[in-house]
């Protein structure tokens, strides 16, 4: 028996991603699907346009912008109230391969523990050079990285794999995941909540599973320019959260030493370089809120543009 997917579109203001995304799902060859778009507060015009094209959609309308864990996770109790077997978290600003979620279910169902799983992602605009073949924890600099980040695809990423998370960009959950574990965390509000996910998930027994043979295409962070202050300032507050939260005993034994060091480095930057001083001040405010535990969207006090 075939196992239903629901699969989850964020949506902000950028309903032509979504449009394109759309007319890409409904080509794949896997039938026992349903999307739904999940608008975080956008002009009405967003949602008026995707109505257009698609009239009988499923829609739901968030009345704020929840951020990327609080608008999916009202896709995914959407999705559980309607018997969903697998849900799947997909960027609106994705295009993808005809197979892609067959793959993906396939291999799920290949296995019990299998609990995440993910495709190979491209770049969107150079569609042989990957974006992230699964993805790899530094701890040293409590990050997540992508796998093969910038590489032209020669096959050296085409073994299925466990990994030690997969982006949110695609994530395929299976629905006893998400009842044993719970939802995404939201008060990371955007980065890092998936990789928080796959390491709750790992924590729960079940695996992180890259899965080559299954493809997407990315136009990557239309939503939040990387280099921004506000791409700097949550990777740096929510990488330290996730390390704090989901570390070792020696990562969180040297937490707080490297908040140290980040910091007189930042004050370095700020005095002798002024080129670099927005990327510095990002730095301290990530640093700041981390420290006195101040989560969800960035205060509009402290500067950060999205």
């Amino acid at each position: 028996m075939k196992k239903m997917v629901y699969i989850i579109l964020l949506n902000w203001n950028n309903e032509e991603d979504t449009l394109e995304c759309i007319k890409s799902l409904e080509k794949i060859t896997y039938s026992d699907c349903k999307i739904i778009v999940v608008d975080n507060g956008s002009e009405e015009k967003s949602i008026q346009k995707i109505r257009k094209e698609f009239p009988k959609l499923s829609i739901i309308q968030n009345e704020s912008n929840l951020g990327f864990a609080g608008g999916n996770n009202i896709g995914i109790k959407y999705a559980f109230a309607n018997a969903a077997d697998y849900v799947l978290l997909l960027n609106n600003d994705t295009t993808v391969k005809k197979d892609f979620l067959t793959k993906l279910v396939e291999t799920g169902e290949s296995e019990q523990k299998i609990g995440l799983l993910g495709s190979k992602i491209f770049f969107y605009s150079e569609q042989n050079r990957i974006w992230s073949a699964g993805g790899k924890i530094n701890w040293l600099k409590n990050k997540g990285t992508h796998i093969g980040l910038d590489q032209i695809d020669k096959g050296q990423y085409d073994k299925t794999k466990e990994v030690d998370y997969l982006t949110g960009c695609c994530l395929l959950i299976k629905r006893e995941v998400i009842e044993r574990i719970g939802t995404l965390e939201e008060d990371y509000f955007l980065y890092y909540e998936d990789t928080d996910f796959s390491l709750r998930a790992q924590n729960a027994g079940y695996k992180c599973i890259y899965v080559p043979e299954s493809k997407i295409y990315h136009k990557i962070s239309r939503s939040t320019n990387p280099g921004s202050d506000s791409y700097i300032y949550y990777h740096v507050r929510n990488g330290l959260v996730m390390a704090k939260r989901s570390g070792s005993a020696l990562t969180k034994l040297a937490l707080y030493p490297y908040c140290l060091i980040l910091f007189c480095k930042q004050i370095i930057k700020i005095i002798f370089i002024p080129k670099k001083r927005p990327w510095a001040w990002a730095v301290l405010s990530g640093l700041n809120d981390f420290i006195f535990e101040k989560m969800g969207k960035a205060r509009p006090d402290i500067g950060i543009r999205a």
